[in-house]
Parts: structure tokens; sequence; C-alpha cells
């Protein structure tokens, strides 16, 4: 079953609310902090009970914390900004509906995911080529031939950063039209 949702205006102020002490938080915690409070609140959702469409965008939470504390793939700014935001939204205990209520109490976080992770895509998907590009190499058993692969890494590294960055401004082109009294997303 697909459900597809129109927000209003009014109804997206409570999430740039949530947007809004997300940006906050990023702006006055340090990262290792939100990195920490995101594990912590992704650890103790109560995830048994949840509905797949939920669960699936928690995962996709989890894959940003991956993501991010991958020291080779070192994500660079402003996409490292935008990914802490993402994880402070994760981190943050005022959501709309309590997390604990079943089924709903996650919903509202589901869907904030779903807006949030679609903008982030890209970097997934590079950070994935990146993870399976690195995980190819043997074990070099010479210095020699270990130097050669991280300069073949970081050479990998910068093409799919590129590619990640012409992705994102070529849908950021696309991106939202703007009717009378609500926003909705163009896809491809």
């Amino acid at each position: 079953m697909r459900i597809i949702l129109e927000l209003e205006a009014t109804d997206l102020e409570h999430f740039e609310q949530a947007m809004e002490r997300a940006n906050h938080a990023v702006r006055q915690i340090d990262e290792h902090d939100i990195v920490e409070a995101a594990k912590h609140a992704l650890d103790h959702l109560p995830l048994a009970d949840v509905p797949a469409y939920v669960r699936q965008r928690l995962q996709q939470a989890q894959r940003l914390l991956a993501m991010i504390e991958d020291d080779a793939w070192a994500l660079p700014m402003p996409e490292r900004g935008q990914v802490l935001r993402t994880l402070a939204y994760v981190a943050d205990p005022e959501d709309l509906v309590a997390d604990h209520i079943q089924v709903i109490g996650l919903l509202d976080d589901a869907i904030m995911l779903e807006l949030l992770l679609r903008d982030q895509r890209h970097a997934l998907d590079a950070w994935r080529d990146f993870c399976a590009f690195r995980n190819a190499f043997d074990e070099a058993p010479h210095a020699a031939a270990r130097v050669r692969q991280a300069a073949r890494l970081a050479r990998r590294r910068k093409g799919l950063l590129e590619r990640m960055r012409r992705r994102a401004l070529r849908d950021s082109a696309r991106a939202v039209s703007v009717e009378p009294g609500r926003a909705r997303r163009q896809t491809a």
C-alpha cells in the first residue's frame, strides 16, 4: 500500500520548528555529542512493534551515523552539516508525538526522516560505492602497495564526492514547485 500525504503550510510549521531546533543544535553542540545523542536515541527507540516504513527510515539514519563516523570517507562540509542536522533531529526528544506511543509515536519521525533522507540519498549512495571500492582491496603485503591503494582510494573518494554534488545540484534545479497553499516535491 502506498500512502501519499499532502502537507499544508500550517502542517509544515511543526516540521520547520523541529528543523530549527536541529539547526540550533548543530550550531551550538559539538559534533561528537550530536552523534552520541543520535546513537542513544536510535538504540533506545521502541522498535519491536514498529511498522516497516518507520523501521526503514530509522535504518537509514543508522547508515548516516556509520557514514559520518567513517574517517576514510571524511564527508566534507556542507554535506557533513546536513547529516549532523538530520542526526540532531533524530536525537531531539521534543518531537511532535512521543516516541513511546505504539505505531504513531514514530510516524512523525518517519515523515521528517523521509524528507531529510531524500536530501541525503546522493551522499549515502556515494559512501556505499566508496565502501564497496575500499572493501575490494586485499591486505597489501608491503608499504609501497598500501601507498598505491591509498592513492587509488583517495582518487575514488574525490570522484564520488564530485558525483554526489553534481547529482544534488541537478536535483535542486528541479526540486520544488510551490502551489498556493501547499508545497509539492517533483520526482524524476
